[in-house]
């Protein structure tokens, strides 16, 4: 097993506490399905900053927003696309960004 971080881009945020109790069931629903194979289930992130080259920061979130991240292991980079598919943050229009963690 190789393990893989799972970058969330998007989504939209639930519009009442039903919807977000919701929202919140379909990602513990999920998880709970991959079971051992969540690493670090991980979080929600904050408006992030961009450090350029020449030193400027800029506010902005960058050109495509990070919303969150997982850690899952999987068996190979088609087996933790075919477990992106099942995520949450799909049904709210967001993305998921699947890359290998390379030990080091």
């Amino acid at each position: 097993m190789a393990k893989f971080l799972f970058v969330y881009h998007g989504g939209a945020m639930p519009q009442s506490e039903e919807e977000g109790a919701k929202v919140m069931k379909a990602w513990m629903d999920w998880f709970g399905a991959l079971g051992a194979a969540v690493v670090d289930g991980g979080n929600p992130v904050g408006k992030s900053q961009t450090v350029a080259a020449n030193g400027t920061v800029t506010n902005d979130g960058g050109a495509n927003p990070v919303s969150g991240y997982s850690v899952v292991d999987a068996k190979d980079p088609a087996d933790a696309a075919r477990i992106a598919k099942g995520c949450p943050i799909l049904v709210a229009g967001g993305s998921v960004e699947v890359a290998p963690i390379i030990e080091m």
